[in-house]
């Protein structure tokens, strides 16, 4: 259930930080219709090209994008209190696994954004990092780390692009219509 107009004038008083969230999952489905547009193209590739050993990365053109979609259920799944999906990502061998894994995350994610959407608290995630150091995040700051790790890895997948002579998918925000509100 997306917000309707209504319900948004009705948390706006909250403030910025409310406004702050619209604009996230806004930006989260720009991220998402840039995904699906990267997959169409990768169906015109052959899998040797996107399973190819790359510089950077995740060092090929599958494993980055299952990264993208795997660091966002990681960290969905850490703010709701639910199990995170563990994947090895050496088993990810074909477009149609990124496809599904994508399909399976995408709509956790959104339920996810709504309900914090009205969600009107600061609310912090505690993590130990590998090597035993605790951070705190904020959500929203969690969010816009999800939401800029996929722009940054659009940014090699469209490098990549042009190395094997191919157009990248453009991921122009300002043409785009990607606002569900």
């Amino acid at each position: 259930m997306l917000l309707e107009s209504t319900e948004l004038f009705k948390y706006i008083k909250n403030g910025h930080f409310l406004y702050g969230v619209i604009s996230l999952i806004d930006l989260c489905h720009y991220n998402w219709q840039v995904r699906e547009e990267w997959f169409k193209w990768c169906e015109t590739i052959a899998i040797e090209e996107l399973t190819k050993k790359r510089a950077g990365g995740m060092g090929s053109i599958i494993h980055t994008l299952f990264h993208v979609i795997d660091c966002e259920q990681l960290w969905i799944n850490q703010m709701q209190g639910t199990a995170v999906i563990k994947k090895d990502i050496n088993t990810i061998s074909s477009l149609s696994d990124v496809k599904t894994f994508s399909i399976i995350t995408k709509p956790v994610t959104q339920r996810f954004l709504e309900s914090y959407a009205l969600d009107t608290g600061e609310r912090i995630l505690e993590v130990k990092s590998k090597n035993g150091n605790s951070f705190s995040f904020t959500y929203e700051r969690i969010i816009r780390h999800i939401i800029t790790h996929e722009i940054h890895h659009i940014g090699q997948l469209s490098v990549w692009s042009r190395e094997i002579g191919i157009e990248p998918v453009s991921s122009d925000l300002l043409i785009r219509d990607y606002v569900r509100i």
